[in-house]
């Protein structure tokens, strides 16, 4: 086994290096292709061939550019690479890194999908910037770029998993417990506030996990990294025994009660399995200790309404409404209290 793993740690090695030297020759091409077309232009303009002004072959010499560098670095389809499992991606024994859980989605395969959606400019900024580290200070360009990535993905395209997944690179590479936990987050908050498919929660409760007990080898006393790790299990789906992230978080309630993101996450697991008389109890706590929490405020309410205690529920969303700034929610609270009253 141990020859066996050292034998494709060797290969992968191989193949980053071969996809570092491809990367530096495409560079390379294009500023020798540039150069060339910049010498025929200043040629041709010189001729004066059939009355063609100079802008006009500058702007065909750029146009072909353009279309070398769309052929050269355009390529989206899925790489081999993509067969390899998320939770062992560009990491290797040894790292901490628990790979017995794995999931069937990969990172390649969600930037390839993305990437069929992409214009052909957006395509053209993407792999510039994926292979603009050549020389130099690498680990500091490479830090810069994921932080390039993420805003492209995130502001640009507004796709989730590849902003939350180049922030986490970049987390992994500066490896602080600030930027580790912000990134585990990311992925352990979107989780808990959209739908999604099995695999795709699966991936990101692994991401979110991963990037955890990073945070916790930095910091030991994290207790909301714990917490955090705990959750993965709750609302990620990552492992088949939910109870092992209940276990995790009692033992951040039991060593102290007030930890308020401990008591909530309890509250949301209870509520998630239906055992809303225990997340009644964790919410009233979490209330006695932030009176001004409105998310603790709206969830015992949603609860009331779920256990059929109307008069309870509207009590509480009352509460909310003292608490809440935005004019939506307000509104929102408003009209569900009116239903409610019917």
């Amino acid at each position: 086994m141990w020859a066996h793993n050292r034998g494709i740690n060797g290969l992968q090695l191989i193949v980053k290096q071969v996809s570092k030297c491809v990367a530096a020759a495409q560079t390379f091409f294009v500023i020798v292709f540039t150069c060339l077309v910049n010498g025929i232009c200043k040629y041709l303009c010189s001729l004066n061939l059939y009355s063609v002004k100079k802008p006009q072959w500058i702007t065909a010499g750029v146009a072909l550019v353009l279309t070398v560098l769309l052929f050269v670095f355009g390529r989206t389809v899925p790489s081999a690479s993509s067969k390899k499992k998320v939770a062992t991606e560009e990491h290797g024994p040894g790292d901490g890194h628990n790979h017995e859980e794995v999931s069937t989605i990969t990172i390649d395969t969600i930037l390839n999908l993305y990437k069929k959606e992409l214009k052909p400019e957006q395509v053209l900024r993407l792999n510039l910037l994926e292979n603009s580290i050549t020389r130099g200070d690498v680990k500091n360009q490479q830090l810069h770029v994921y932080h390039q990535l993420s805003r492209f993905w995130g502001d640009t395209v507004r796709a989730f998993e590849p902003y939350a997944w180049y922030e986490a690179e970049a987390a992994r590479l500066e490896n602080s417990e600030k930027s580790l936990t912000f990134a585990a987050r990311l992925f352990l908050d979107n989780l808990q506030v959209s739908e999604q498919a099995p695999e795709w929660r699966r991936w990101k409760g692994l991401q979110a996990k991963e990037l955890f007990e990073r945070s916790l080898k930095i910091n030991p006393d994290n207790d909301s990294a714990r917490v955090g790790i705990g959750a993965c299990y709750l609302f990620g789906g990552i492992s088949d025994m939910p109870m092992e992230g209940i276990q995790q978080i009692m033992e951040v309630v039991k060593k102290d009660s007030t930890n308020i993101y401990a008591q909530m996450t309890l509250a949301k697991g209870s509520v998630l399995s239906g055992q809303y008389d225990k997340a009644v109890v964790r919410l009233e706590t979490v209330n006695k200790l932030a009176p001004g929490d409105i998310d603790a405020t709206l969830m015992l309410a949603d609860v009331y309404e779920r256990m059929s205690e109307k008069e309870k529920a509207i009590s509480w969303y009352k509460k909310s409404l003292a608490l809440a700034k935005p004019k939506e929610l307000k509104s929102a609270i408003e009209k569900r209290i009116g239903e409610l009253k019917k």
